[in-house]
């Protein structure tokens, strides 16, 4: 059976403009800023918007064979720039400031360029942790509440 994934290729002008373009394509003095944090402005629909567009990128990588543990990373860099691009005002300013599909384009070119996927595992095990902390709290105050009665 023949595989679905192509030649392993690190460079690929194509995601590679598009990152530029959703996240570093407008020069404001020392700083860059690109169309997703344009998008962010756009109450409701301008993240997911954004976040349409960086699934492309995710798309591209999976066709090239970038593995899972990798893309995984680069879905929840998307989620991230999402999640906290809605909160008003901090975070349109969070959706200039973190440039998630510069990111996954890192992601990608190291991936196929060699480099271990310790490094995401990592990650993982650090959202785990910190999920876990937040959910610890409202478990162990109704705990401290029924020995309390």
């Amino acid at each position: 059976m023949p595989s679905r994934r192509t030649s392993r290729v690190e460079h690929d002008p194509w995601i590679e403009h598009l990152a530029w373009l959703m996240d570093s394509s407008i020069g404001i003095g020392r700083w860059s800023i690109g169309i997703d944090g344009l998008l962010g402005l756009v109450p409701g629909l301008g993240d997911l918007a954004g976040s349409l567009v960086s699934i492309l990128i995710v798309g591209r990588a999976v066709r090239a064979g970038v593995p899972r543990i990798a893309v995984a990373r680069m879905v929840a860099n998307i989620a991230i720039d999402a999640l906290l691009g809605t909160v008003p005002v901090v975070g349109d300013l969070f959706d200039f400031a973190f440039k998630a599909n510069v990111k996954n384009v890192r992601i990608y070119q190291e991936s196929l360029g060699g480099v271990r996927t310790a490094r995401h595992w990592g990650f993982f095990v650090v959202v785990a942790a910190a999920l876990l902390s937040v959910l610890a709290i409202p478990v162990t105050v109704f705990v401290l509440l029924l020995r309390a009665l």
